[in-house]
């Protein structure tokens, strides 16, 4: 399982944003489903690694918020509420927010595994990778990019005509965005992660899990 913690940056001066980031999150595949922990933080527990990494996109999009990921097993039967969760997932996830909290101008988000794995550090690697891109993008490139997304079968020529914008506008945001290179990091996280969590549940806390085996 991975335990996803999420904590507002700077809340006392931009106000509680949890509302807004968990409406983001509503329709995210999760086991238990997101909702606030404490204060303004939102926490909720993801089986599927492709479920993290859309959850992940999502929250980075927001910007305001650090990413803690714990990866191992937690404590079954599954609580109706993450807050009442327990495991070792969820102390990884701790760990992890902690340390997100602590990453100064680097993408905040921190991966911890129960397991001390090369695996886990790789998926935070590509996540925080693709996270930078995503960061740098102008409000002209999302509007670009969610276009696309709507109408994943529509032509660039069809995406200009919807916004009232040239092909060339079109071509050049979607070039300057990384939109390639966000998907390419996608899958590979997805992938990270995916052998990350055969980590956590086969080997214990105190061994190596080597990204080669």
């Amino acid at each position: 399982m991975f335990v996803l913690t999420i904590d507002q940056r700077g809340s006392r001066s931009a106000g509680d944003k949890c509302p807004q980031l968990l409406a983001v999150l509503a329709d995210v595949d999760t086991v238990v489903p997101f909702e606030r922990s404490v204060g303004d933080e939102v926490q909720g527990v993801i089986e599927s690694p492709l479920a993290v990494v859309d959850a992940v996109a999502r929250v980075l999009r927001e910007r305001d918020w650090y990413i803690g990921i714990g990866s191992g097993p937690v404590d079954l039967p599954l609580p109706v509420a993450s807050r009442e969760g327990a495991g070792a997932a969820f102390v990884a996830a701790r760990g992890a927010i902690d340390a997100a909290k602590k990453t100064g101008e680097r993408v905040p988000l921190v991966i911890r595994s129960t397991a001390v794995s090369e695996w886990a550090d790789a998926a935070e690697a590509v996540l925080v990778l693709f996270g930078d891109v995503a960061r740098r993008r102008s409000e002209a490139e999302w509007r670009v990019l969610d276009a696309l997304s709507a109408a994943p079968r529509a032509t660039q020529k069809d995406v200009a005509t919807s916004l009232g914008i040239t092909p060339q506008a079109v071509s050049k945001a979607i070039l300057r965005s990384g939109r390639q290179e966000e998907l390419n990091g996608r899958r590979a996280a997805v992938l990270l992660l995916s052998q990350a969590a055969k980590c956590a549940s086969n080997v214990g806390a105190e061994h190596y899990c080597e990204g080669n085996g």
